[in-house]
């Protein structure tokens, strides 16, 4: 299981010094990911992907579980009328379920990519202020010698720091 972390660095020459110690230490480049502000990263830094900046994973989800639900109840009411033979309803009822969660899904995801992801929200002054946010996602085995890593490079009193269970493999 892997566990993220978040770490607000002060500029982005200090991301660098750490991205290279971070990357002695066998951490594939993958698992790092920066967010600063718009055109402030080099393009030689791994920056974050629209699946960490986003909440569309989430957007996604509540789509497809809303989707399903609506697509049944409509085909629930259209069925109160008994027009066709029950394999026909049956077959409605199915393809009505899957549509709506296609359809939910397809919309929820399109809001979502627009939200910032909620994790974030903490962070996103001081990255508008110029500072760099690192998302760093590494083996729960090696978490203690990493974050001893972290605090070596830059002390804590520097950056807050939080941290949070990964509950699905980082993207």
């Amino acid at each position: 299981m892997r566990r993220r972390y978040y770490f607000l660095l002060p500029d982005v020459k200090s991301a660098r010094a750490l991205l290279d110690q971070l990357l002695l230490a066998r951490i594939e480049e993958r698992y790092i990911h920066f967010i600063a502000k718009p055109d402030t990263l080099p393009p030689d830094m791994p920056e974050a992907n629209l699946f960490q900046r986003t909440d569309l994973i989430h957007g996604t989800e509540a789509g497809i579980f809303i989707g399903t639900i609506s697509g049944l109840l409509a085909c629930a009411l259209m069925l109160m009328m008994p027009l066709a033979k029950f394999e026909t309803q049956l077959i409605c009822f199915a393809l009505c379920g899957t549509g709506g969660a296609f359809l939910g899904a397809w919309m929820a995801s399109r809001a979502a990519s627009a939200i910032p992801n909620s994790h974030l929200g903490q962070y996103l002054s001081a990255i508008n202020q110029g500072q760099v946010l690192l998302l760093l996602d590494v083996p729960a085995a090696r978490s203690g010698e990493l974050k001893a890593l972290i605090h070596r490079h830059c002390p804590p009193e520097n950056y807050p720091a939080a941290e949070r269970p990964m509950t699905r493999s980082p993207a």
